[in-house]
């Protein structure tokens, strides 16, 4: 096979080592632009594992790789005067150039074609290559210049940053957070060789990333810098860190990272590896072992479907894509943290370490258990500490209990732990009157262990509802159907109950789920509302647009209902802003084209929410509040987490005490970005932007997720719908696998010293 890599990075190189192994006979050639010392950066970061995947394709590279390694174990992190370490991370450091030498070195050995200084901007000169492999990096010419086939998307984060080398050692994986008067500066800090080789590596032995947001950047007149003045300034700014020691360019010009994003990674006879393909931001450290796995598993795909390029490609991807999209969505959470660092500069110490390390979720507070457990037992008594003054309430410290088995306070509300069943729909009621479903529905999981059960979206009329099997509150029997719920609850669990009150809005008059989700009603439908005459799909009916009276109306079905709430026992009512229903259409820009007072600005739009939560608030004058917000809504011109940031903040200044943060849902046409925790990030944000308590929900499934986020400060609470959907008793389950007491009811005594068998072996039963 005629084999030609444009690129001769690490993807490229080590792809042509792999098919010179599995075939001498392929005839492959690696074209690079640059000279054989002539690279980018400094240091790379490979993990254990990584390596343990490189020793299996070829082990002599990877004995030269671990011969110039330099490892450590520790993450540093200075924060406001102190170093808060953890240990167990298993890093190594390398020279660019030096892994670059080896694989140049290996190529040579298996008689592999290097040419080097070769730009190319026409495969006319290689037409008779039966693969090309696009290993060309971010400035790829392949991704571009097919990329009509290759669909690519680069999205330029608003970050600066910088990337140099210094002579200064660094034991550990260092981060500084350095504040002035022009903003904060991040330092992203790693040692890749040892002192003695130091002249090998351009007489630098660390990477030191200098990275900002574009405002302190500017203010610090570095948008105007040459390399030299950036070195000067980043010497003097950080000259207290270096101890003397020198700063040293290499092309180190102010960037702003590329995300990018490729919709197909192959064309005709050629396939895309790397950055070329996709991109991973630096703070995860993983850009250069995407880039050899990539290789690893093109290689493997193409040998194992015998050189048939039409099989091995979507093989190929189909192998890689997955893992791929999954370190990006790993990388983005990163990005982010470090995006909005500035919005952490108050908490303490603990937990900023903390939500530092675990700030991708890939590493999470069981993990750190494992890799450093001194460290975990020091963040979980802080938590419990900071749990204790929050709410009151007397709580261990020795040993501590995890995150989610801690109280929390609101107003004069205690709930016993973190964990809450979210709302969710069950329409199984007959004219809003909820019947033996919803008693075992929401009593099975209080016995659970959940700390608080909601009811589902609870509508205020029998016109809000969104199907005819919607519950409601607006008729004197649901006041006594929904008490009969609330009274079992209260006495047989300590958990506490939430009403969510909502209406459908423009999501109205439609059938059950599972007959077809948002799908209009084929008959007995009833007339809807939203903020403008606009239906959800197009064959959905169309809207009243509300005029005064209509929400002078919904305002009083909202005071009733919650009146009556408060008459069934309720411990808190939540009402449902979010999710494209009534006041969601109000909200959001793609829903509110109204020309009044209602419509137009943000805060416009807020009006109609938020004169309804001050009625609601007058009849619920104690208890706590509640409200549930779609942060985006995942279409271009709609909700942006900066919107919610700010719904929130009125929310807070409107007597709301607690935000369930969710998003989505709005249109039909929304493209969400799924994934675990997705939703989590816009929770975070508003609780340490707005200082008000918040709710974080959307695919937290684990414990591990529960007491990451928690511990974080990332929530509050944590809301668990299909978790606990799945498994009624889903927090009692958690606590025996962390080893924590969760009293059972008395009927149940007898399980306090029963063992389950879970997941044994036949011949282990």
């Amino acid at each position: 096979m005629r084999i030609v890599s444009v690129g001769g990075g690490p993807a490229g190189l080590y792809f042509a080592i792999l098919m010179k192994r599995a075939d001498p006979a392929h005839e492959i050639t690696v074209l690079e632009r640059n000279q054989p010392d002539d690279t980018f950066g400094f240091g790379v970061v490979f993990s254990d594992a990584t390596m343990e995947e490189l020793a299996e394709e070829d082990p002599a590279s990877h004995a030269e790789i671990t011969r110039h390694f330099y490892q450590w174990e520790d993450i540093d992190i200075h924060y406001r005067g102190e170093v808060i370490s953890s240990t167990g991370h298993g890093f190594a450091g390398l020279s660019r150039q030096t892994l670059l030498h080896i694989l140049q070195e290996r190529c040579r050995e298996l008689e592999v074609d290097l040419r080097f200084g070769v730009e190319i901007d026409d495969l006319a000169p290689y037409a008779d290559a039966d693969l090309i492999v696009g290993a060309d990096g971010v400035g790829s010419w392949l991704r571009e210049h097919y990329g009509e086939h290759f669909g690519p998307t680069i999205d330029l984060r608003p970050n600066r940053f910088v990337w140099l080398g210094t002579t200064k050692s660094f034991p550990a994986f260092t981060f500084y957070f350095k504040p002035d008067d022009r903003g904060l500066w991040r330092v992203h800090a790693y040692q890749y060789a040892d002192e003695v080789a130091a002249d090998e590596v351009l007489n630098g032995i660390s990477t030191f990333i200098v990275e900002v947001t574009e405002g302190t950047w500017r203010a610090a007149g570095l948008d105007e810098a040459t390399e030299e003045e950036t070195i000067r300034f980043c010497e003097e700014l950080f000259a207290e860190e270096l101890q003397g020691h020198a700063l040293i360019g290499n092309r180190s010009l102010w960037r702003s990272f590329p995300t990018i994003t490729t919709a197909c990674w192959h064309h005709g006879n050629i396939a895309l590896i790397g950055d070329a393909a996709h991109t991973a931001h630096f703070s995860v450290g993983s850009g250069t072992r995407m880039a050899m796995v990539d290789a690893i598993e093109l290689a493997r795909a193409i040998n194992e479907n015998c050189g048939d390029l039409e099989r091995a490609f979507p093989a190929y991807e189909a192998e890689r894509r997955p893992a791929a999209a999954s370190l990006q969505r790993a990388a983005k959470a990163s990005m982010g943290w470090f995006e909005g660092t500035e919005r952490y500069m108050g908490t303490e110490p603990t937990q900023f370490a903390f939500n530092l390390i675990t700030r991708s979720l890939r590493i999470t507070h069981e993990n750190l258990r494992m890799r450093d457990p001194g460290f975990l037992t020091g963040v979980d008594r802080w938590f419990a500490r900071q749990a204790a003054e929050q709410s009151g309430v007397e709580v261990p410290t020795d040993p501590p209990p995890p995150p989610l088995f801690t109280p929390f306070r609101l107003r004069d509300l205690l709930l016993t732990n973190r964990v809450a069943v979210s709302p969710m729909c069950q329409y199984y009621a007959d004219d809003g009157v909820p019947n033996d479903w919803h008693l075992v529905h929401l009593g099975t999981r209080a016995m659970g262990g959940a700390g608080l059960v909601f009811t589902e979206m609870t509508d205020v009329s029998r016109e809000a509802r969104i199907s005819p099997g919607c519950a409601g509150m607006y008729k004197p029997e649901h006041v006594t159907a929904w008490a009969r719920i609330v009274d079992f609850i209260h006495g047989h669990s300590p958990a506490k109950v939430g009403i969510q009150l909502g209406h459908a809005g423009r999501k109205g008059s439609t059938r059950l789920a599972w007959e077809g989700m948002d799908e209009p009603l084929e008959k007995g439908d009833w007339p809807i509302l939203s903020a403008s005459p606009i239906p959800y799909f197009p064959h959905s009916q169309v809207p009243k647009e509300m005029g005064r009276a209509d929400m002078k109306r919904v305002r009083s079905d909202f005071v009733r209902a919650a009146g009556m709430s408060e008459e069934a026992g309720f411990d808190l009512l939540e009402i449902h802003l979010a999710h494209g229903y009534l006041f969601a259409s109000f909200i959001s820009p793609l829903t509110n084209q109204r020309a009044d007072e209602y419509g137009g600005s943000l805060e416009n739009r807020m009006r109609f929410p938020l004169d309804v939560l001050d009625a609601v608030r007058q009849v619920w004058p104690d208890k706590p509040l509640s409200a549930r917000i779609s942060a985006v809504d995942w279409v271009p011109g709609g909700m942006e987490p900066d919107d919610a940031v700010e719904v929130a903040r009125m929310l807070l200044e409107h007597g709301c005490d607690i935000v369930d943060v969710s998003a989505g849902q709005t249109v039909p046409e929304a493209k969400p970005e799924y994934g675990r925790q997705f939703q989590t990030p816009f929770s975070d944000r508003i609780r340490h932007e707005v200082g008000i308590a918040t709710m974080a929900v959307g695919n937290i499934s684990s414990y591990m997720d529960v007491n990451t986020i928690l511990a974080a400060g990332r929530a509050d609470l944590c809301l668990m719908a299909r978790a606990h959907l799945w498994d009624p008793y889903w927090t009692r389950h958690m606590a025996y696998e962390l080893g924590y007491h969760l009293p059972w009811p008395d009927p149940y005594s007898t399980l306090e010293d029963f063992t389950p068998r879970l997941g044994l072996k036949e011949e282990d039963k």
